[in-house]
C-alpha cells in the first residue's frame, strides 16, 4: 500500500471527512459540510483546499516544504504524498483545512483543484532530484510531450 492510500485510509476514520468521488473526475474526495477538502489523484498527488486566508498566513512554511506544491490563484495546494513524514504533513494540512472552510460561511463557489495545473510558486533549486524526471515521466504518459529521440 502506498503513502498515500495509508493517508487516506487513516483520513476516512475522521468523523468530519466524508469519502467520495472527486468533483474534477479523478481519484476519490474527503469531504465535510458538503464542501470537497481533499482530493486523492494518482499516485502521490493529493490536494488540499486551505483557502486562500490560510495559505497566505502558512506562505512561508508551505514554500519549505519539499513535498508541497503552490500554485497561483489557488485555494488548494498539492502535498506529493510519497512518506510517512508526508503522511503527517498531509494530516496537519487537512486539520487547517477543516477549520479554514468551516470559517468560511456562506458556502463560497467551489474552485477547481490544482490536479494537472503547472505554475509552481517555489525555487526550483527546492525541489528533490528525482520530482524532475517523474514529471517528465507523468506528461510523457498523458500524452502531453512526446519522448525525446537520437537522430
Amino acid at each position: 500500500m502506498s503513502a498515500a492510500e495509508r493517508a487516506r485510509e487513516q483520513l476516512v476514520g475522521w468523523p468530519d471527512l466524508t469519502l467520495g468521488q472527486s468533483s474534477c473526475g479523478v481519484g476519490t474526495s474527503l469531504s465535510s459540510g458538503g464542501r470537497e477538502i481533499v482530493h486523492f489523484h494518482t499516485g502521490p498527488q493529493t490536494d488540499v483546499q486551505l483557502t486562500p486566508a490560510a495559505i497566505a498566513r502558512l506562505d512561508e512554511r508551505l514554500r519549505e516544504s519539499t513535498a508541497v506544491r503552490l500554485h497561483a490563484d489557488s485555494g488548494w495546494v498539492t502535498v506529493l504524498v510519497e512518506c510517512d513524514t508526508d503522511i503527517d504533513l498531509l494530516s496537519t494540512l487537512v486539520s487547517v483545512a477543516l477549520q479554514a472552510n468551516a470559517a468560511q460561511h456562506p458556502t463560497l463557489v467551489p474552485t477547481p483543484c490544482n490536479f494537472q495545473r503547472t505554475t509552481i510558486l517555489r525555487p526550483e533549486g527546492q525541489q528533490r532530484a528525482s520530482e524532475p524526471r517523474r514529471l517528465l515521466d507523468g506528461l510523457r504518459r498523458r500524452g502531453l510531450i512526446r519522448p525525446h529521440h537520437a537522430a
